[in-house]
Formats: C-alpha cells, sequence, structure tokens
C-alpha cells in the first residue's frame, strides 16, 4: 500500500513537471512571437554613427559612418526585415581614393545614398572635411567616383569659413534634384547650402545658395509633404548632451525656412539612455515615416571617442503640419 502511493505520487510528480515544462515553453514560445513584433533600439550591434538608407528589391542598405569618428571606409548594413543586421562591404568612398590637394585629414562620414530618376545610385560623402560623390548601378555597387577626374564634388575650401560636409540630395516630387550640406568649424557658425543638380546629380544648375535657418548645425535632411518643405537638422554639440534634432519650414526648396515653434524634436532624454540624439535621416515605409539617427552609445557618455549606436521610431504630423516630438522608444515590426 505504501508502495502505491508512492507510485502515484511520482506519477503526480513527474506528470507536474513536465506540464510545468510545456507551460514554460509556451510562454517562451509567446515572448518570442512578442518581441519578433517589435524593433527596439539600438537596431543593431556595433557603434555606427550619421546613417542614410535605401530600400531596394525587399531589403534595407543602411550607410554609415563606423565610429570612433570615421574610418578608412564606410559600414553597409543589409537587412530584409530591419531586425537582422548583415554587415557588408563596398569598394568606394575610401580615405585613400578620396583624397584631394584640398583635403584635410578627417575620414569617410556622414554618407548619403539616394536613387536618381535614371535609375541609378548616387551617394554624397564626407571625406577630408569635403563632399564626394559617388554612382553605382545598386546599392552594394560597385561604386565609383562619379566624377570623371575623380576629384571632390565640393571643395574643403569653397567656402573657407564653414564645414564643407554633410552633403544631401533631395528630388522634389517634378524630378528636380537639389544638394544641401554644410556645418560650422569648431561647433560653432554652421551654415547650410543648397544648390540645384542637373540630371547627372553632379553638375551644378545655378548659383549656391545659402538657406541657413535659425540655431543651424549641420546634418540638412529635406522631406516635403502636403507642399510644404521640411528642412530637418542638428544643432550642439555631438560630443555633449546639447545635440538634439529641429526643424524649419517653407513654401519651396530654397526657403526661407522658419524654425517651428515646437522644434526641437528630439533631444536627449533624462529618463533613458537616449543621449545625444541626431544626424538623422526620413524614410517611409507602408505609408508611415520613421526617423533613423544615432545617439551615443552607454559605452562612452559624453566622450570625445565618440561610439555611437543607430536607433528608429516612428516621425509623425499634427493635423496642421507641425512634426510631432519624437518619444524614443523603437517601432512595430515590418509586415
Amino acid at each position: 500500500m505504501r508502495f502505491s502511493s508512492l507510485a502515484v505520487v511520482l506519477a503526480v510528480t513527474a506528470f507536474s513537471c513536465k506540464n510545468t515544462k510545456n507551460s514554460a515553453d509556451e510562454t517562451t514560445a509567446v515572448a518570442d512571437s512578442t518581441e519578433t513584433q517589435f524593433i527596439t533600439n539600438p537596431i543593431t550591434d556595433g557603434y555606427y554613427a550619421d546613417p542614410s538608407i535605401v530600400q531596394a528589391d525587399g531589403k534595407f542598405y543602411i550607410y554609415a559612418t563606423k565610429d570612433p569618428w570615421g574610418k578608412e571606409d564606410l559600414a553597409v548594413l543589409e537587412s530584409s526585415d530591419f531586425k537582422n543586421w548583415e554587415l557588408k562591404s563596398i569598394n568606394w568612398p575610401t580615405k585613400e581614393a578620396c583624397t584631394s590637394p584640398t583635403s584635410g585629414g578627417s575620414m569617410v562620414w556622414a554618407p548619403s545614398v539616394i536613387q536618381a530618376k535614371n535609375g541609378k545610385y548616387y551617394m554624397y560623402v564626407s571625406v577630408g572635411s569635403e563632399v564626394w560623390a559617388g554612382v553605382a548601378d545598386s546599392p552594394l555597387g560597385p561604386w565609383k567616383n562619379a566624377k570623371e577626374d575623380n576629384s571632390p564634388l565640393i571643395k574643403g575650401d569653397l567656402f573657407p569659413e564653414y564645414h564643407m560636409i554633410d552633403g544631401e540630395a533631395f528630388i522634389d516630387d517634378d524630378g528636380q534634384a537639389y544638394l544641401y550640406w554644410g556645418s560650422g568649424l569648431n561647433w560653432v557658425n554652421g551654415h547650410c547650402f543648397v544648390v540645384k543638380l542637373k540630371e547627372d546629380m553632379i553638375t551644378f544648375d545655378g548659383e549656391i545658395k545659402d538657406v541657413t535657418p535659425a540655431n543651424y548645425f549641420e546634418g540638412p535632411i529635406m522631406i516635403k509633404r502636403d507642399g510644404t518643405y521640411y528642412l530637418m537638422y542638428s544643432d550642439g554639440k555631438v560630443i555633449e548632451d546639447t545635440y538634439k534634432v529641429r526643424y524649419a519650414t517653407g513654401d519651396n526648396p530654397y526657403g526661407p525656412f522658419t524654425e517651428a515653434s515646437n522644434s526641437p524634436i528630439l533631444s536627449t532624454e533624462t529618463d533613458s539612455i537616449t543621449y545625444s540624439p541626431g544626424h538623422h535621416t526620413v524614410f517611409n515605409k507602408n505609408g508611415q515615416d520613421y526617423i533613423l539617427y544615432h545617439r551615443h552609445s552607454p559605452d562612452s557618455p559624453n566622450s570625445e571617442n565618440l561610439l555611437r549606436e543607430l536607433c528608429v521610431d516612428s516621425l509623425n504630423f499634427t493635423p496642421d503640419g507641425l512634426i510631432k516630438a519624437v518619444k524614443p522608444s523603437g517601432i512595430a515590426a515590418f509586415k
């Protein structure tokens, strides 16, 4: 009788343990399923900054600066779901290939890639504190200098009192392309310039114009919505917590641009690890706008040996056309 009772107890215990294991497995499966439905920040391991993004053939390609402060080449990340990223290598630009008599010592920084109406991809990238232009038939190249003489598109001494970096192309609804660029020296005096581009995406069509809005320092991004032109940009000091995203609006690509009443829209968050966010880009997926930007990694807060990481959040608008403040939280996974 005692043996029978013990057998029953053991059987019940075994059954109970099995059910507990099954419940744990099911809980893990549900957790995994829930996790796959959300993209958290940072979006990938590694230290990257100044992102630009292209969507092509069902894939995302992010081009970015390698931290700290740029390397001999660029980082290129490829993903089909925006969650699992693979680091790729492209042949151009490199510090060696992009050096001229007017180049400074800075490395490869701040790429901006866009597909033109001719189907080709064009890159505007800062190397040696001047803007170089590349061209390729596909996002991973092979890339080459878009200028036959292998010279920079914007020389470092074009306007010596300002920093000739952060080139960013914008293509308007009518197919006309514009190039924006410019920063300041010694963390002050940032200026934004724009010029119309001819169909080859490298020849200037008309004169360069200074369109600097209030509180501009660097990293211009142009987007258009319902006839309004939004010049977005960064200001502050990237190695401190003053770095942030601002924006100004105008009724044409040349402005004048008036800073919005609720600018800035992305700043250091005291209650999170969002520290010194900025130098962003904007992209659209399934009708929703997103902001892709960098922030300081917790591994190097307030450090000149800068280590930054990539983040993404939704970008939304009010009914009267203001960009809503960005709430750093990640995004729902793409379907």
